[in-house]
C-alpha cells in the first residue's frame, strides 16, 4: 500500500516537540488508514484532516498503548517516515498530564524520579505515623496505635487536596480538547468502555501486543482488570467502614465477615496480584514503544500501589502481634504517599482517560448527526 494523498507536512520531518511529532505521525496514519479497524484512536483520526493541539491531546489520552498499530505498520523504521505511533502518543499523553498538573512541575518530577520519590515519601510518612503513635492514647485494634481523630486529621486533607488538584487538571484538559456539556449517555458509554477495557483488545477482540509483540494476548487486559477492580474493592471497603462508623456507630475493629473485610481482603489480593503481573509484563515489553524518560514514574506507581495492597493484607494477617505497630505505620505511610502522589503519578491517567472516552462519545454522537 502507498499513500494516495498529499500530506500537509513532510512525513519524514521528525520533531522533538511531543505534540508536533504526534501530529506528524497521525497525519501519515490518516493518509494510510491501514489500521482503521484497530482501537478507538483510528476511527477518531479519520474524522478530521487537520489536527489542532487539543485534537492531539485527545487522541493521545484515548490511546491505551496496546501497540498493535506499531507491529502492523509498514512505515516504521527503517522507512523514512520512521513511524512509532505508540511512543509518539505516549509522549504527548504524558506531556499533557504534566502540563495540566497543579501545582505545576510536580508531575514532571515524579515521572522522572518516581521510584526514589515514592520510596522516600513512604518512609517519611511511616516515620511520622510512628511518632504520632508514640503519643499517649487509647482504643481498640489499630486505634490502640493511632487514634481515630489523628487518622482523620492526616488522611482527610490527603484525600481531598489531591482530588482538588485532579479537578483542576481535568478542567484544563476539557478546555483544551473542546469538550461540551456532558450528557448521561456520554458517561454511560465511557463507563462501559472502562469496565470492559475493550480498547486493550485492539478493537477486534483478539488482545493486544504489549508484551508479545507480533502475538496477541489478553494478559495486560487481565492485570488491568485486577488492578482496577482490586482498587475499587479496597476503596469500597474503606467507604463501608466510614459509613458503619459514622452512620451506624459501629467502630473498628471489624470481624472477617464484616463488609469492610469482605470487600478489602479480595480487593487487596487483586490489587497485589495485578500490580505484580503488570510489573512482569513491563519487563517483557519494548521500552521504545512507551513514553521516553518516564519509566521510573511508571514503575514507582506500580510498586507503590502493589505495596499498598500487600501491606494491607500482611497487616490483617499479623494483627494482635508485635509486628502490628511497625507494619501499620508502613501501610498507612504507603496509603498516604499514594494519595499525595495521585495527581502526579500514572494514577492520573485513569481520570484523563475516562475524560477522553467521554469526549470521544461526544465526538461520535456529533459525527453521526452530520
Amino acid at each position: 500500500m502507498s499513500l494516495d494523498v498529499t500530506l500537509q507536512t513532510d512525513p519524514g520531518a521528525i520533531s522533538t516537540d511531543p505534540v508536533l511529532e504526534a501530529r506528524r505521525q497521525i497525519e501519515v496514519c490518516n493518509a494510510c488508514r491501514y489500521c482503521e479497524g484497530f482501537c478507538s484512536v483510528f476511527p477518531a483520526i479519520t474524522r478530521d484532516k487537520v489536527f489542532a493541539d487539543g485534537d492531539i491531546t485527545q487522541l493521545a489520552n484515548l490511546c491505551h498503548n496496546c501497540r498493535g498499530c506499531y507491529y502492523a505498520c509498514q512505515y516504521t523504521a527503517p522507512h523514512e517516515f520512521d513511524l512509532n505511533l505508540p511512543k509518539a502518543l505516549a509522549a504527548a499523553r504524558v506531556d499533557s498530564w504534566e502540563r495540566f498538573a497543579w501545582p505545576g512541575g510536580l508531575a514532571r518530577v515524579f515521572q522522572s524520579h518516581g521510584m526514589a520519590l515514592a520510596a522516600a515519601l513512604v518512609v517519611g510518612s511511616a516515620l511520622m505515623i510512628l511518632a504520632i503513635a508514640a503519643l499517649p492514647g487509647s482504643g481498640a485494634g489499630f486505634y490502640a496505635w493511632i487514634g481515630h481523630s489523628a487518622m482523620v486529621a492526616i488522611f482527610l486533607p490527603a484525600f481531598l487536596l489531591p482530588l482538588f488538584a485532579i479537578g483542576i487538571g481535568l478542567v484544563r484538559y476539557w478546555r483544551e480538547v473542546g469538550g461540551g456539556r456532558v450528557r448521561w449517555i456520554d458517561l454511560k458509554e465511557a463507563a462501559t468502555s472502562v469496565g470492559q477495557l475493550k480498547n486493550l483488545s485492539g478493537g477486534q477482540g483478539q488482545g493486544c501486543n504489549f508484551e508479545k509483540k507480533e502475538r496477541y494476548t489478553d494478559a495486560r487486559r487481565h492485570v488491568h482488570h485486577a488492578i482496577m477492580y482490586g482498587f475499587l474493592l479496597c476503596f469500597a471497603s474503606t467507604s463501608s467502614g466510614t459509613v458503619m462508623h459514622y452512620v451506624f456507630g459501629m467502630q473498628a475493629p471489624y470481624g472477617f465477615f464484616s463488609l469492610p473485610k469482605l470487600l478489602g481482603v479480595p480487593g487487596g489480593i487483586l490489587l497485589t496480584v495485578g500490580c505484580v503481573g503488570m510489573a512482569m509484563l513491563r519487563q517483557k515489553a519494548d521500552p521504545d514503544l512507551g513514553a521516553p524518560g518516564r519509566s521510573s514514574g511508571e514503575q514507582g506507581f506500580i510498586w507503590l500501589l502493589g505495596f499498598v495492597g500487600l501491606s494491607g493484607l500482611l497487616l490483617y494477617a499479623v494483627r494482635g502481634t508485635g509486628l502490628t505497630g511497625p507494619l501499620l505505620a508502613l501501610h498507612l505511610g504507603a496509603v498516604l504517599a499514594f494519595f499525595l502522589l495521585t495527581p502526579y503519578s500514572k494514577m492520573a491517567h485513569g481520570f484523563y482517560r475516562f475524560a477522553a472516552l467521554v469526549r470521544e462519545a461526544q465526538n461520535k454522537r456529533a459525527h453521526s448527526l452530520r
